[in-house]
């Protein structure tokens, strides 16, 4: 089980970090150690004080789970980060262990075949999921493993550790902020007395931010802030930085019967709940640590949160307000990309000038507050890196020929966008264009499903893989993540993926806006994948129920350079056409001069 350390390691500092949690370990009688990618929230985007797992691995994708024991470091990754953690490894002496998707659980299976009868295995129960405790402590008990949760090692070595972050809270507030605070709450309420329950807590960022219409700016890209929250039939307690609040908000706040404690006081409140409550919480959106606290004599409910179906369900009003977010975007696009092809060539322009660039003029249309993601812009080898991002010290220039894939999106007031495209560069080769032909066929295919409301949405996934399955190709990622209305890209329940569990709570229901972006990686070659965002709207109703459709909400032409159109059908070429057109007719009042000739030329009608 050793993993040798790199010649080059003296160039990391992570196998100093190492030594030093093992010596920790050590001194607390701890023959394991898991650092998760997590914190109390379980949320997907870290601030800096819990990203750990980054510090001590090296690695710097979103997800991923470091196991140390006195011999043996490795981290485990699924397929988007094979080739990026291949990298930021190698330097570290950490082994790199290759898992199927972000839901698979062969970190346990490891520790339940490694660890023997009497060792411990040690996690901060405060960022460990208790879907996942439950799961861990079930593997290890029967090998006589003990799960050990109660300290936080890297509280103890983590010198610098930042802390809990402090940006200022502030209102979604109308006309953005369509439903009232104590609308929401109302609706929480009636879901938690139709479980049987009177109280209900909630850890998890974006449904505080949704349920008390608060946004804020502890995590990058999202506009959301750490806190918790404790709701009771005729009250309700917000745990936060009080700091964080100004005078007015919480006034309001107050207004709607909201009161205001401290960040820390989460699980003490918890702890104080009378004998004869009844607790809603939801298993897969709270710690290990905060179950913990919860007094034996609570009778406790599991079910999933009322706020993830209520946000994942966009009214009327908020659907329009998405479709103008779309059109400020594509705009911005539009400008970018008219820029882009009369520099190409021209100028010196690299992954990090696309990032630059394009960053300017989405800050250019109104309403914006921040890019939704970090942009992901990858030339050739790189963008066959399905979470690759450039940095100053390793990126590359833009020029020769090939594919240049852009995927980025904005955080709006009135909106959550998420898009990418593929471009030519120089000349795009014949299987470079098969490959960008089968993935829109994908694409296409999946945007023209009719489904019956409540389809599980799992299902969906095989219908944009199809085409590119027939050709023997796939990806390795899911095909599509619900987003959310001015919150985070990645929201659920619904999840169009072969790697999702087909559960009740992932049926797509009206409303709901889910990405559409199927892909085919040739790695060390080229990556394709096109993106578009997609609403869940009626279609009709038949004696065999209600069925559902989707309205495409992205506005930006995909660029038929890329397309071979031997291997698309005429009524593949004629949603292509389609599409454009309306592309056209929305984007064109928001658009002038250059912006407004590349629009017109990238939107003109292809023919065989």
């Amino acid at each position: 089980m050793n993993s040798p350390i790199s010649p080059n390691a003296v160039t990391s500092p992570v196998p100093a970090l190492i030594v030093q949690l093992r010596q920790a370990m050590r001194e607390k009688g701890l023959d394991a150690y898991i650092i998760p990618s997590a914190d109390p929230h379980l949320s997907e985007y870290l601030p800096e004080r819990w990203q750990g797992r980054a510090r001590y691995s090296g690695f710097t994708g979103s997800v991923g789970t470091l196991i140390v024991t006195a011999e043996f470091a490795g981290l485990w990754v699924d397929s988007r980060y094979w080739e990026q953690a291949e990298k930021e490894l190698a330097p570290t002496g950490i082994q790199m262990m290759k898992i199927p998707s972000a839901a698979a659980t062969m970190h346990i299976d490891w520790l339940a075949a490694n660890m023997h009868a009497g060792q411990i295995v040690g996690i901060d129960g405060a960022v460990l999921g208790l879907a996942t405790a439950r799961a861990l402590e079930q593997a290890l008990s029967a090998k006589d493993v003990r799960l050990y949760t109660s300290h936080d090692l890297l509280q103890d070595i983590w010198a610098d550790r930042p802390p809990v972050p402090v940006a200022a809270i502030y209102e979604h507030a109308a006309p953005y902020g369509v439903v009232s605070r104590s609308e929401k709450l109302q609706l929480v309420r009636e879901q938690m007395q139709a479980k049987g329950t009177d109280w209900h807590f909630v850890s998890t960022v974006d449904d505080l931010a949704w349920i008390f219409n608060l946004r804020g700016a502890d995590v990058s890209y999202n506009p959301v802030f750490v806190g918790h929250a404790l709701i009771g039939l005729h009250e309700a307690t917000l745990f936060v930085s009080p700091n964080k609040i100004p005078a007015d908000i919480a006034a309001a706040l107050a207004k709607d019967g909201v009161k205001i404690a401290a960040y820390e006081s989460a699980a003490a409140s918890l702890s104080a709940l009378p004998d004869s409550a009844k607790l809603l919480i939801d298993p897969r959106r709270i710690t290990y640590g905060f179950r913990q606290a919860i007094p034996q004599t609570v009778k406790v409910i599991e079910a999933i949160n009322p706020s993830v179906f209520a946000k994942s369900r966009k009214n009327a009003q908020e659907a329009q307000f998405v479709r103008e977010a779309m059109e400020q975007d594509g705009a911005a696009l539009s400008e970018f990309f008219a820029w882009f092809e009369q520099a190409i060539g021209k100028e010196r322009i690299t992954e990090l000038t696309v990032d630059e660039k394009l960053t300017a003029a989405r800050a250019r249309q109104p309403h914006f507050v921040s890019l939704s993601f970090n942009t992901i812009a990858g030339f050739n080898p790189n963008g066959a890196m399905p979470h690759y991002r450039a940095t100053p010290e390793s990126h590359s220039v833009i020029e020769g020929n090939g594919l240049l894939l852009i995927d980025s999106g904005g955080q709006y007031l009135n909106g959550t966008t998420d898009i990418t495209r593929v471009i030519p560069i120089g000349t795009v080769s014949a299987e470079q264009k098969r490959d960008f032909t089968l993935v829109l066929k994908g694409m296409i295919a999946l945007t023209r499903t009719q489904f019956p409301r409540g389809t599980l949405s799992p299902m969906l996934d095989t219908i944009a893989r199809a085409p590119i399955w027939a050709d023997g190709v796939n990806y390795g990622h899911g095909t599509g993540h619900g987003v959310g209305y001015f919150l985070n890209v990645h929201e659920g329940p619904q999840s169009i993926s072969c790697y999702a569990m087909p559960e009740p709570h992932t049926a797509m229901e009206p409303g709901m806006i889910t990405s559409n972006e199927p892909g085919i990686y040739r790695p060390g070659k080229w990556g394709v994948r096109i993106e578009n965002l997609l609403l869940n709207v009626p279609a009709q109703t038949t004696e065999f129920g209600e069925y559902l459709k989707f309205e495409t909400l992205t506005l930006c032409p995909i660029d038929t350079r890329c397309m071979d159109l031997s291997l698309l059908r005429d009524d593949e070429i004629n949603w292509v056409n389609e599409y454009h057109a309306t592309v056209l007719e929305r984007l064109l009042p928001r658009v002038s001069g250059d912006a407004k000739a590349w629009l017109q030329e990238r939107t003109k009608a292809i023919a065989r």
